[in-house]
C-alpha cells in the first residue's frame, strides 16, 4: 500500500463502482428437445409383403462387471447440453461426413485416447414394432443380450458379447427376414472372425448379398436396409447401410454413430453418378430411396461388379465408458419425424421414471405416429448399465453474479435509447 492511501471503508466494499457489473450466460436446458420433419414416406415404387401390426421384447443380461459400476450415490456433475449434440467432452471421437473416403465401405475411424480399463458394460434391450398406415410391415429385428448363452459358444467364445440389428425391408420382406436369420451366423462362421471383426463383417455382408441372387425361392427384387451392433466387452462395432440410424446417448447427449445412406447426400451422389448412375427426385435412378441395400438384384448386374447401389456396408467402432448410458437403433420411419437428440431426451426421462428399454421403445414408436409418420416403425433401446441414468445437475456458479443500481439504471437508459 502506497503512502497516503487508506484501506476502502465497509461501505465502498458493500457499494461496487456503478461502471463494473457482470451478468451470466442464459443456460441451455438439460436434454433440449428440438425435433425435425423430414417426409420420406416410402422405400420404393412398390409394395408387398406382410407381417404382424405389433411386435415388442425386452431382453436383460446383468452379472457383468457389475461391481465396477459406478456407485447409485454418486452425484454426477456436467455442463449444460449444447446443440448440435455432439459433446466436446467425448473419449473417443466418430468419423464426421467429411472422414469418409468416396471408395465406398472406407471409414477413418478415431481411438478413445484415455480408455476406463475397470469399467465393464451390462447389456439389456428392449424393443417395438409397429406397422403404422402401410398395408404390411417389412421391418425385421434381432436383440441378443448375451452370445454366449444364445449361440451355446465354448468359453474360448469373446464374453460378454451381444448383438442387435434392424433390418428395413422393402419390395417385400424376403430379403429382410433372410439376412436377419443368417447374418450372425455369416459372421462367426468367417475365418477372419474373432480376430478380424472388420473383414468378418464385410465377408458376412457379401455372403448375403450374394446369397440373395443365387436363391430361387426368394423375391429378386426385395431388399433390405441393414443396422447391427456387435459388442464385445467394451468395443462398439456398427455396421450400417441404408437410412436406419444408430445414436448414441453420452450423458444425455445425443451422437449420431451413423449416417443416413440417401442419394441426395453428397458423398453417396458423388459415388453414384461416378458410377454411371443418376439420382432423380431424391431416388436411385428414379426407383429407391437409399443408395445402398442388401438384395434388389434387379438393379445391380453381375456379382462382383460395382454399381451405383451397393451392399458395401461401412463401419464405425468406439469404446464404451460409463458416459456412454444407451444406444437408440431405429428404421428412418422414426428419424422422419424426430430427431436424434429428441428421442436421446425421450428415452432418458423414460429410464429414469421406469428403467423399462422395451417400454422406452414402445413411446418413441407411439411418439412418432402421433407425429404422422407413414412409413413402418422398428426401435430397439440398448442400455449398457442395470441402472437408469443419473440425474444431471448444472453446478450453480462459485462466484456470485450481482449487478449494483447503478448498473441497472445505466442499462435501463441504454435499452431505453434503443427504443
Amino acid at each position: 500500500m502506497e503512502m497516503g492511501s487508506r484501506p476502502p471503508t465497509a461501505k465502498e466494499i458493500a457499494s461496487p463502482s456503478p461502471s463494473i457489473f457482470t451478468i451470466g450466460p442464459p443456460v441451455a436446458p438439460v436434454g433440449a428437445c428440438i425435433p425435425t420433419f423430414v417426409p420420406h414416406c416410402r422405400k420404393a415404387v412398390r409394395e408387398d409383403g406382410g407381417g404382424d401390426n405389433a411386435r415388442s421384447s425386452c431382453h436383460v443380461t446383468s452379472g457383468v462387471g457389475s461391481a465396477a459400476l459406478t456407485d447409485d450415490k454418486t452425484r454426477v456433475l456436467a455442463k449444460p447440453p449444447r446443440l448440435p449434440s455432439i459433446p466436446s467432452h467425448a473419449d473417443g471421437r466418430f468419423a464426421s461426413s467429411t472422414d469418409f473416403d468416396l471408395d465406398f465401405g472406407k471409414v477413418s475411424l478415431m481411438s478413445p485416447t484415455e480408455p476406463q480399463t475397470g469399467y465393464m458394460p451390462v447389456f439389456r434391450s428392449g424393443s417395438w414394432s409397429e406397422r403404422g398406415i402401410k398395408s404390411y410391415m417389412e421391418d425385421e429385428h434381432v436383440c441378443i443380450d448375451n452370445l454366449v448363452q444364445h449361440l451355446s459358444a465354448p468359453p474360448s467364445f469373446p464374453a460378454p458379447g451381444a448383438f442387435y440389428g434392424v433390418f428395413d425391408g422393402h419390395c417385400g420382406t424376403d430379403a429382410a427376414r433372410f439376412v436377419k436369420s443368417n447374418l450372425l451366423k455369416f459372421i462367426i462362421e468367417d475365418n477372419h472372425f474373432p480376430h478380424s471383426m472388420h473383414k468378418a463383417i464385410r465377408t458376412a455382408f457379401m455372403k448375403a448379398d450374394h446369397a440373395l441372387a443365387d436363391s430361387t425361392s426368394l423375391d429378386h427384387n426385395s431388399g433390405t436396409t441393414v443396422l447391427t451392433a456387435l459388442i464385445f466387452e467394451k468395443t462398439l462395432l456398427i455396421a450400417n447401410l441404408g437410412d436406419c440410424r444408430a445414436v448414441l446417448s453420452k450423458r444425455g447427449k445425443a451422437v449420431d454413430i451413423t449416417k443416413d445412406h440417401k442419394p441426395t447426400c453428397k458423398f453417396e451422389k458423388v459415388r453414384i453418378e461416378k458410377l454411371g448412375g443418376t439420382v432423380f427426385d431424391g431416388y436411385l435412378n428414379g426407383q429407391l430411396s437409399v443408395s445402398r441395400a442388401l438384395g434388389d438384384w434387379h438393379m445391380k448386374g453381375a456379382k462382383g461388379s460395382v454399381y451405383p447401389l451397393t451392399g458395401e456396408p461401412e463401419l464405425h467402432e468406439a469404446i464404451l465408458t460409463q458416459e456412454d448410458e444407451f444406444l437408440v437403433i431405429a428404421c428412418d420411419g422414426l428419424w422422419d419425424v424426430m430427431s436424434s437428440q429428441c428421442a436421446i431426451t425421450m428415452v432418458r426421462k423414460s429410464l429414469m421414471n421406469h428403467n423399462d428399454p422395451a417400454l422406452c421403445s414402445r413411446e418413441l414408436v407411439q411418439e412418432a405416429l402421433e407425429r404422422n409418420s407413414c412409413d413402418n416403425l422398428t426401435v430397439l433401446v440398448i442400455c449398457f448399465s442395470p441402472d437408469p441414468p443419473p440425474r444431471i445437475e448444472v453446478p450453480r456458479w462459485k462466484v456470485r453474479k450481482c449487478i449494483s443500481m447503478e448498473g441497472v439504471s445505466a442499462l435501463q437508459g441504454a435499452l431505453d435509447a434503443d427504443i
